[in-house]
């Protein structure tokens, strides 16, 4: 019998254990941490062991296959023994992928990820189309895998989940932007996250898609250094493009295969550039997989966005509350502070990955005009926007910042949780971090 260990018992080390399990694997669970009660019981109700606050190496040395999860760096010192006994190291996707027939489409990208999955979901279900929808969001691909037997998944994937494959080929990938994220992981070198980012496309033949942003220069510029086999099927919102998506005035043009599609961007359900972007490439792909075209513009049209981006939250006293907790990075705050048309009280920071901010500095000098530091570590944002803004006020609990916000805004003013920042040191994760913002919003 094969031994499966699986470091880390999160969402993907769960589902990839339940997986193992039924695949016929001896299956053992190791995490440093605490695990969850939630995750506990399910270990338990399907007899898989399992090990909390520690990793014991004599076991976990002896597996054939090692699932880590993505948060666990390959520099810990049990991934750098593992691999050097030459035991592969995957990810949950790597994994999951061997055991399903399905189409998949895989979509990552540095933002607009989650947005463009669940719309591409969204379609597909309306299409007709049997389809699960992973990786970062909802339950795990492998547990999905192991309980289902959809004919489509579509699955965001992060550079972490890809810097774990060898096997996993997407039939249509979807490469949404890249800008600096996650450096703290590559060793602070730009180049790395793009050759992560790059990996989705590594397996794919010519019988494949890549979908990916033709204004983005980070990916035009490795495209023509690194060609890849799949056939190219970009985007643009600047230029008209033979094959791909393009605008023209208020019109999406979709070309593949020569046949091409219109659709007005008059209705469209989510707002902004980035949005439009997003909604180019799902629609594309929905083309590809043979969606009607009534049927894309019509769920393009009823689609309602993904929780936690440029959420909606309340208006009080003629102030708008947006929720944009899931803006974890300099280039999503970017968009969150350009689709904002009014005066703005910016709640910032969390856990800095090497961020740069000089990007932000017109839009900060043009709109915002107050920050509230939300942050156990608020020194590099006061170091880059104290003399920008006209006021900047240290907090260190959701509750205290909204206060604080309340108080500072007037009729008319925005005020946008936009943190540009991981969430860990004062939350669970971005989703609690939005979360708390949206029940202090609404005990004002």
């Amino acid at each position: 019998m094969k031994r499966l260990v699986i470091l880390g018992a999160g969402e993907s080390g769960v589902g990839t254990a339940i997986l193992g399990k039924r695949k016929g694997f001896k299956v053992f669970v190791s995490d440093i941490g605490k695990i969850q009660q939630k995750y506990k019981n399910v270990l338990e109700n399907f007899g898989i062991d399992w090990e909390e606050e520690k990793h014991t190496e004599a076991t976990i040395l002896e597996a054939d296959v090692v699932m880590k999860s993505p948060g666990i760096p390959d520099t810990v010192p049990m991934v750098v023994q593992l691999q050097a006994k030459g035991i592969p190291v995957v990810s949950e996707i790597e994994f999951a992928s061997l055991y399903t027939d399905a189409t998949l489409i895989g979509i990552t990208g540095s933002n607009g990820k989650t947005t463009t999955t669940m719309l591409m979901g969204h379609i597909l279900k309306e299409g007709g189309i049997h389809v699960g929808i992973a990786g970062n969001i909802g339950d795990s691909f492998a547990k999905m895998v192991a309980e289902n037997d959809y004919a489509y998944y579509v699955l965001e994937i992060s550079s972490f989940q890809l810097d774990g494959i060898s096997r996993f080929k997407p039939h249509i990938a979807i490469l949404t932007n890249i800008t600096p994220d996650h450096l703290d992981r590559y060793g602070y070198q730009f180049e790395n996250y793009i050759a992560s980012k790059f990996r989705i496309a590594k397996n794919q033949t010519q019988d494949d898609y890549l979908i990916y942003d033709a204004d983005d220069e980070v990916i035009s510029n490795w495209l023509k250094k690194h060609p890849v086999k799949s056939k190219l099927v970009p985007f643009s919102i600047l230029k008209e493009l033979k094959e791909g998506a393009s605008l023209k005035n208020t019109e999406i043009h979709i070309t593949t295969d020569n046949n091409t599609i219109t659709m007005t961007t008059d209705n469209l359900a989510l707002e902004g550039k980035h949005n439009l972007k997003n909604t180019m490439a799902a629609a594309t792909a929905a083309k590809l997989v043979g969606i009607r075209k009534e049927m894309i513009r019509q769920s393009i049209e009823n689609f309602q966005g993904a929780p936690h981006r440029l959420e909606k939250v309340l208006k009080i006293q003629h102030v708008q509350y947006i929720n944009d907790s899931k803006a974890t990075n300099v280039n999503s705050v970017y968009y969150a502070l350009d689709s904002v048309k009014t005066p703005i009280v910016w709640i910032v920071g969390g856990v800095d990955k090497g961020n740069d901010y000089r990007e932000l500095m017109p839009l900060v000098r043009e709109k915002v005009k107050a920050i509230i530091c939300l942050g156990l570590d608020n020194s590099k944002i006061k170091e880059f926007f104290g003399n920008v803004v006209d006021l900047l006020v240290e907090t260190f609990a959701m509750e205290e910042a909204v206060k604080v916000a309340y108080k500072i805004a007037e009729r008319g003013d925005t005020v946008l949780l936009s943190p540009a920042c991981a969430s860990f040191d004062l939350f669970e994760n971005y989703e609690d971090r939005g979360n708390q913002f949206k029940e202090a919003i609404k005990n004002l």
